[in-house]
C-alpha cells in the first residue's frame, strides 16, 4: 500500500517568518535606509507588527538601526535590484522639457538604472494622475518636471505619504529637492546685459519696457523677469523712468505672439526692450515685432538659450540679442547621482542651482559649437 504524502505546502509555513522574509526582501539596494512607513508601504504588512519584527530583526543581526527611525541591512542582499528610478517629463513638444530628459536616459542607462518614464503633457491633472502611478510602481525616488504650482503641494504630498523621495526640477514642490535654475540670479544676468545693449546701440533710451511672465508657474519662477528688470535697472538707471507692460505669455510661442501683436496693436511706434522668462515667449514677441514691420524697434531677451534661439542669434539683422543659457543637456549628469544618494541615505542639500552662462551673437558658436555645423 502507498501512503499518501502529506502536503506541507500551508501547514508547515510559520507566517511570522514569511513576513520577515517580506521585511528583509524589501531592501532592493545594498546601503538602502528604509524607515517604518517604508517597510509598510512596501509589504502591506500592518505597522504595528512591521515595529515588532524590525525591532527583532535588529536584535537578532540581520537589520543596523541608523539614527531613530532608519533600518539597513546588515548582510549583502542575496539579489541586488537595478536602481528603479520615476521620471515625470514636462512635455513632448517642448524643446527644453526633451533635453532634460534625454540627459536623464543617457546618465541612467550609462549607470545601470531603471528609469520608469511618465508625460505629464503640460497638465496638471495629468501630472496628478502620472504621481499615483508612479506610486504604484513603487520606484525608489521620483524625478517630477510639471509646471503648476497650484497642484505642486498635492504630488509632493503624495510622495511623501507613500514614502518616496521627491526631486523637484524647475518648479518647487513642498519638501522635495529643488534642482534646476537660481532664477533671480539668471535674469540678473539677462537684464544687465539687455541695458548694455540699449546703452550702446540706443543711447541707453528704450521708451518701453515689455515683460512677459508664466504665471501658473508660481513665483520662483517668475523671479528671474523679475530679476531682469532689477538687472536693467542696475546697468541702466534711467529705466526707473521708462514705462512697463507685463503680460503673462505662459511660455509659450503662440500665445506670446498674440498678446505681444494686442499691444503693439494698441501702442504707437516706439523702442521696446522685451524681457521674457523663457525663449519660446522671446521669440514669439519677436516674431509679433517683424509682423508689424517694427523688428529695428525691439531688442529682445530670452532664458534657456535653446536650440531654436540659438539659431536666432546666428540670424544676420536678429534682434534677439541674447539668451541665459541653463543647460539642460547636462542636467541628468546631477540628477542622477543625486538620486542615487537619496537612495543610498547620503545626505542631500535641499537646493542644486544649474550652471547660468549669458549667450549672445558673438559667443554662440563658441558655446555651442556643435549646432553650427548642423544649420
Amino acid at each position: 500500500m502507498i501512503r499518501a504524502m502529506p502536503d506541507h505546502s500551508r501547514e508547515d509555513l510559520i507566517r511570522s517568518i514569511l513576513k520577515a522574509c517580506d521585511i528583509l526582501h524589501s531592501f532592493r539596494y545594498e546601503g538602502e535606509l528604509l524607515r517604518l512607513k517604508d517597510i509598510v508601504s512596501r509589504t502591506s504588512i500592518g505597522k504595528s507588527t512591521a515595529h515588532r519584527m524590525l525591532r527583532s530583526l535588529e536584535r537578532g543581526g540581520m537589520l543596523k538601526r541608523v539614527g531613530a527611525e532608519s533600518f539597513t541591512p546588515a548582510f549583502r542582499p542575496m539579489v541586488r535590484q537595478r536602481p528603479r528610478l520615476g521620471l515625470a517629463t514636462q512635455a513632448t513638444d517642448s524643446t527644453f522639457s526633451m533635453a532634460v530628459a534625454e540627459s536623464i536616459r543617457r546618465v541612467a542607462a550609462a549607470n545601470d538604472v531603471e528609469l520608469f518614464a511618465v508625460n505629464n503633457r503640460y497638465s496638471a491633472k495629468v501630472a496628478l494622475r502620472n504621481a499615483e502611478h508612479l506610486i504604484r510602481e513603487r520606484v525608489a525616488v521620483v524625478l517630477e518636471f510639471q509646471t503648476y504650482e497650484n497642484v505642486a503641494p498635492i504630488i509632493a504630498a503624495r510622495f511623501a505619504e507613500a514614502g518616496i523621495p521627491l526631486i523637484a526640477i524647475e518648479i518647487p514642490h513642498p519638501g522635495a529637492i529643488y534642482f534646476g535654475a537660481n532664477n533671480y540670479q539668471a535674469g540678473l544676468l539677462g537684464g544687465r546685459a539687455l541695458g548694455k545693449w540699449a546703452l550702446q546701440h540706443w543711447d541707453g533710451r528704450p521708451d518701453e519696457i515689455l515683460l512677459l511672465e508664466e504665471r501658473v508657474a508660481g513665483p520662483l519662477p517668475r523671479s528671474r523677469v523679475t530679476g531682469m528688470l532689477a538687472g536693467l535697472r542696475e546697468t541702466l538707471p534711467e529705466a526707473e523712468r521708462v514705462p512697463v507692460a507685463t503680460y503673462n505669455g505662459r511660455g509659450q510661442f503662440l500665445h506670446s505672439q498674440e498678446v505681444v501683436r494686442r499691444h503693439l496693436k494698441r501702442n504707437p511706434r516706439r523702442r521696446v526692450l522685451v524681457m521674457a522668462n523663457n525663449d519660446p515667449s522671446a521669440l514669439g514677441a519677436l516674431r509679433a515685432f517683424e509682423e508689424a514691420g517694427r523688428a529695428n524697434l525691439c531688442a529682445v531677451m530670452g532664458q534657456n538659450a535653446i536650440a531654436e534661439a540659438r539659431e536666432e542669434m546666428r540670424r544676420p539683422g536678429s534682434q534677439m540679442v541674447g539668451s541665459v543659457a541653463y543647460f539642460p543637456e547636462r542636467y541628468g549628469d546631477e540628477l542622477i547621482p543625486l538620486a542615487l544618494s537619496l537612495i543610498a541615505g547620503k545626505p542631500t542639500p535641499p537646493a542644486v542651482y544649474t550652471k547660468h552662462q549669458l549667450v549672445t551673437p558673438s559667443n554662440v558658436n563658441q558655446i555651442y559649437p556643435l549646432d553650427d555645423c548642423t544649420i
